[in-house]
């Protein structure tokens, strides 16, 4: 049996770390996060926490990261691989024709949301620090590749009904949905990356799925531009969610 190797493709500040707790407290996968990040801050001069110490930390030749990705075999009992993605780590040098060798999965969250989380950590935030436009184009790429929708969702449809997208998703790419993705012991993990300690307090602290709660925060007047183009992009993609 052939293993599915799941690529989930996220923007930062979203709840893609609590999905990758998710999937990682099944006992048949093994997970991979953010594997192109060291090449990412490798290639360019983005003043991320830890950079120096993550470029040490992992692989910075993408094409290595690809071969890993798409052919690397399973630890044994192993059978769903899943790959935690950000899509702005994704430089334009990359081969994508990768792709096909994943079931590509695209999880969204509101812009205004993603650029307040996001300034708490970094002091700005362009349009490119975000993912959105990068995870338009590798939509359609994969689209483009395989000719169907790759599955989408939104990571408030996961915190309102983590039972029900989590199986609507499970059942999109092939797999039985499994109760213990619902809630996972607290605390660190060996599979997180080195960054874990910039970014991951509250995923670490986390047992399940925090419920979603509204935020009627104001995006920065100075960040109002971003918003506006992050906001068209999050529509085009919500309309082909899953559910």
């Amino acid at each position: 049996m052939q293993p599915v190797r799941i690529a989930m493709w996220s923007g930062p500040r979203n709840i893609s770390t609590a999905l990758m707790r998710a999937w990682e407290n099944r006992p048949d996968t093994v997970v991979h996060d953010e594997p192109f990040y060291a090449y990412f801050l490798a290639k360019t001069d983005m003043d991320h926490p830890g950079r120096e110490e993550i470029i040490a930390a992992d692989e910075t030749d993408w094409r290595r990261v690809v071969e890993r990705m798409a052919s690397a075999p399973l630890p044994p009992g192993k059978t769903v691989f899943y790959q935690k993605h950000m899509t702005h780590h994704m430089l334009e040098e990359i081969d994508m024709a990768w792709l096909v060798a994943v079931t590509n999965c695209f999880l969204l969250r509101r812009p205004a949301e993603v650029i307040n989380s996001y300034i708490k950590v970094r002091a700005n935030a362009t349009l490119f620090d975000i993912g959105f436009a990068q995870q338009q184009r590798i939509f359609h790429l994969v689209r483009e590749q395989t000719g169907q929708i790759p599955p989408v969702i939104d990571g408030r449809d996961v915190q309102e009904n983590p039972r029900r997208t989590l199986g609507l998703l499970c059942a999109a790419v092939g797999v039985p949905f499994d109760e213990r993705m619902l809630a996972w012991p607290a605390g660190p993990r060996p599979s997180d990356g080195v960054w874990a300690k910039y970014w991951y307090s509250a995923v670490e602290a986390s047992t399940s799925f925090e419920p979603y709660r509204h935020k009627n925060e104001p995006v920065p007047d100075h960040l109002r531009g971003v918003l506006v183009e992050a906001e068209e992009i999050y529509q085009e993609l919500y309309q082909y969610r899953l559910g």
